[in-house]
């Protein structure tokens, strides 16, 4: 089944002035979706101010009356909740979605499937421009990653100059941080960044998390 199209949304964006093009770019929105519901406003002569006082899901009724009637079978998920859970360590959307699937289950209720569970979040989160404010804990997680430009260092013999790498390594709740130069990326060199960074730090952390290597 496809995703839910933020109708409401993009009729708003519209009657903003923004583009097709640009609201489906900054909403991270399908432009065939996008597409879709300018080609319906237009010819069913519908603008923002038609539709501005009713819910997202009248006036994605409205538009879409036979995908409504589809999805109404389905018990949609709670997305407040599920954004408030996320804030929690250990927490994902897999896991939400299986709690979610066992509710519906138990209540003889029929879910959506992860996928639409996924994108629906999604949606919900560019609707309604939600952020999660980042709480650490402390001894949870080390960050770790390559950081920064490339630095240099001299060759006092040679004057040759060398390319040096910073690997870095932070307990994100104290910020309390390892810095190494390295010669190289390599995965030994990577490991026993690793090895010096714990000793430094005098123990390890439950986890350790690196960014786009």
């Amino acid at each position: 089944m496809s995703r839910k199209i933020a109708v409401k949304l993009i009729m708003e964006l519209r009657a903003n002035g923004l583009s097709q093009s640009s609201i489906a770019r900054s909403r991270h929105m399908s432009k065939t979706s996008v597409n879709e519901v300018f080609r319906i406003a237009e010819e069913q002569h519908l603008s923002y101010d038609d539709i501005k006082d009713q819910s997202s899901g009248e006036v994605y009724h409205l538009f879409f009356p036979h995908k409504h009637a589809e999805e109404t079978i389905y018990t949609l998920p709670d997305y407040d909740y599920v954004h408030n859970e996320l804030t929690k360590v250990g927490v994902t959307l897999k896991i939400l979605w299986q709690e979610y699937r066992d509710q519906c289950t138990a209540t003889s209720h029929l879910g959506v499937g992860y996928t639409k569970f996924c994108n629906g979040y999604r949606d919900e989160v560019a609707r309604k421009k939600l952020t999660n404010h980042l709480t650490h804990k402390p001894g949870v997680n080390a960050e770790v990653d390559w950081s920064g430009k490339t630095q240099k260092l001299i060759d006092q013999v040679t004057g040759d100059e060398i390319k040096v790498y910073l690997f870095v390594g932070t307990l994100p709740y104290s910020q309390y941080t390892y810095v190494e130069p390295c010669l190289d990326m390599k995965q030994n060199t990577w490991l026993n960044c690793h090895v010096h960074m714990y000793e430094y730090f005098g123990g390890s952390t439950v986890r350790t998390v690196c960014d786009n290597l």
